[in-house]
């Protein structure tokens, strides 16, 4: 299959779609992704999968979900949320004024509602503070608001947090509500749109693995001023910096970078 004159027309027509700018994603990677799609629902080419998006809004859907990579789980590597809840939280325990949070790829709401879990925990009051989460994704967005999952997301949880922040249903959990209005959901495109300011904290986990160097580099240095100083970056596998100083950034821990 010819794909290069196809490909860089679907870029067009995509951001045409949905507005996501997919020359900032690694090429191979995305493409790949793009033809398993083709593949999976019998197109040809991807000019014939891109017509089929314009006419067939369900088909949009699946695909941009495919292209934000929305996979996730509640305290997804345990021993680093108890690096936050340990160290990270009471340094900043001294901001007085409330925490201002953010999670800054919060997919379908599992790495947000852990944050609020991890902030009660704490006891960490939030008044006068706010957990914030976005995500290009509005599907994704809308999941996360209603807060139900699948018995699988919570794996990694002890039994005791389950008892206490979540409510058993059928096939699954949901998020309590004291929990779910701890976080306010917004839709933030990382390349293009405006960032939360004087954040305290911000998560970036495990999604810049995605992303061309240089649009790596140009949301490193809008994160850095998003945080307010002192304020701490945690970050994923994918997202480690080996030089936080050209960012205005320290490592205080693995995972850990404070402005």
């Amino acid at each position: 299959m010819n794909t290069y004159g196809d490909y860089e027309q679907f870029k067009q027509l995509f951001h045409h779609l949905t507005g996501i700018q997919l020359d900032a994603y690694k090429r191979p990677q995305m493409e790949r992704r793009l033809l398993s799609l083709c593949e999976k629902r019998h197109f040809a080419t991807l000019a014939e999968y891109g017509e089929a998006l314009k006419r067939n809004e369900a088909l949009l859907v699946e695909c941009v979900d495919k292209v934000t990579i929305n996979v996730s789980s509640f305290f997804r590597n345990y021993n680093r949320w108890q690096i936050l809840s340990k160290t990270i939280l009471p340094l900043l325990n001294k901001n007085q004024t409330g925490l201002r949070i953010w999670s800054s790829a919060g997919s379908t709401g599992e790495e947000p509602y852990t944050l609020a879990i991890m902030c009660d925990l704490a006891k960490r009051s939030l008044e006068n503070g706010v957990i914030m989460a976005s995500d290009i994704d509005e599907e994704a967005i809308l999941q996360a608001e209603i807060g139900r999952y699948k018995s699988r997301a919570v794996k990694e949880v002890p039994e005791s947090i389950i008892k206490d922040y979540f409510e058993e249903v059928e096939s699954g959990v949901v998020v309590k509500k004291h929990i779910r209005e701890m976080v306010k959901f917004s839709r933030i495109d990382l390349l293009n749109d405006a960032y939360p300011k004087r954040c305290d904290l911000i998560v970036c986990r495990n999604v810049l693995i995605y992303f061309t160097d240089q649009a790596k580099r140009e949301i490193f240095i809008k994160l850095s001023n998003a945080l307010v100083p002192g304020g701490v970056l945690f970050v994923g596998s994918t997202e480690q910096i080996f030089k936080p100083e050209q960012y205005g950034l320290k490592a205080v821990a693995p995972f850990f970078i404070k402005k």
